[in-house]
């Protein structure tokens, strides 16, 4: 089950809730062994269905990220048309969940990143790259290779390249792809860790490094928060197991996680715009609310918050490279800025309507979420 989120923006309503409950929603047994016996927040749940060791996502040791045999041959294709059904192919005859566009446009979109570090970086010092969340490690491999072939021979001699990847399956797929170059070996390493654990990082480096994000904001764990109206405060959502069951329910409670109402602060999710004159306007929504209540509910990028708090007080002088989704088709899920729930099976894709909804046949397969983080 893997969770992907999007572009960093906040994440909108479902029903009424009585006594800070929400309906029951039976689950897989994959959910309700992840929630166990005492409630968990939104975001911890997404962590342990994309990296446990034993369920998560991320760690089956087949991999949810693809790898290409070659490049693709973008001058045989007849526009984006051709692009389109070239991809919907390529897809229909893997099991993979998706491929990343370092590995879609390589050796390009690599080389694009490289370029971009050479022309910028301070090349009189060894120079050191992080990646975060490497995939299949072709991104490294192909830095490697433009810096081999284009840098100052001390540029590529001195450099360094680590890899910080929670998946042991990933770690190791990694290795091996950079170890298709001997030479690469000297200058790349995975760490397998969480990144967003300060402990790992050690202590501060303020010596200048770069790092690389690709496809990770849209990974990383997410909370969620519900209002049971237009202007009531945002509570937070806990998932509990109900009476030992298999079933979980959502719980909420008042704003008291840190991370979450740090994220509520930033987003300024509880600021009143309507000031000044319209302040007539906000007497008349806050009475039409009491009428007619409209639940509200909102995903908060909780993860990605505590990822580049750990970056900037472990390495502060970093350069930082990152993509994402900037956009999300067809979501079915509620909530401001929703995810995208689907899961593939033979070769297609079926979204879902609830984030806790992947079942199929009894069993959990891959589960992709994005959604637009902020």
């Amino acid at each position: 089950m893997a969770f992907r989120f999007s572009n960093l923006r906040v994440l909108r309503s479902l029903e009424v809730v009585r006594r800070g409950r929400y309906n029951w929603m039976p689950l897989a047994f994959f959910s309700s062994d992840i929630v166990g016996d005492k409630p968990i927040l939104v975001r911890d749940f997404v962590r342990s269905a994309l990296y446990d060791p034993n369920l998560g996502y991320f760690s089956k040791s087949s991999g949810p990220v693809g790898v290409l045999e070659r490049s693709i041959r973008f001058n045989q294709l007849e526009g984006r048309r051709a692009y389109m059904q070239y991809l919907d192919k390529l897809y229909k005859k893997t099991d993979i969940s998706w491929f990343t566009p370092v590995e879609l446009f390589k050796p390009w979109y690599a080389y694009a990143i490289a370029e971009a570090i050479m022309r910028t970086a301070n090349l009189s010092i060894p120079l050191k790259i992080y990646e975060i969340g490497g995939g299949s490690g072709t991104c490294a491999k192909c830095i490697l290779d433009y810096m081999m072939l284009n840098a100052p021979p001390k540029v590529y001699n001195n450099m360094t390249y680590i890899s910080v990847e929670i998946s042991p399956s990933l770690a190791q797929k990694q290795l091996e792809t950079v170890g298709e170059v001997e030479s690469h070996l000297s200058r790349f390493r995975v760490e397998c860790r969480d990144a967003t654990d300060k402990s790992g990082w050690g202590d501060e480096d303020t010596q200048p490094c770069w790092v690389i994000m690709l496809e990770v904001l849209d990974n990383l764990p997410h909370d969620l928060v519900y209002s049971p109206s237009q202007v009531t405060p945002w509570m937070e959502v806990w998932l509990e197991k109900v009476d030992n069951s298999l079933r979980v329910s959502e719980v909420y409670k008042p704003l008291q996680d840190p991370l979450i109402a740090q994220c509520v602060k930033i987003i300024d999710m509880d600021k009143d715009h309507s000031g000044g004159s319209r302040k007539l306007v906000s007497a008349a929504r806050s009475i039409w609310s009491k009428i007619f209540p409209k639940p509200r509910k909102a995903w908060l990028p909780t993860g990605c918050l505590q990822l580049l708090e750990v970056l900037h007080r472990a390495i502060p002088n970093m350069s930082l490279i990152a993509s994402d989704f900037s956009y999300l088709p067809d979501v079915h899920i509620a909530g401001d800025r929703a995810p995208l729930v689907s899961t593939k099976r033979d070769g297609k894709t079926f979204d879902h309507r609830n984030y806790l909804d992947a079942k199929i046949f009894g069993c959990w397969s891959g589960l992709t979420i994005a959604a637009l983080v902020g």
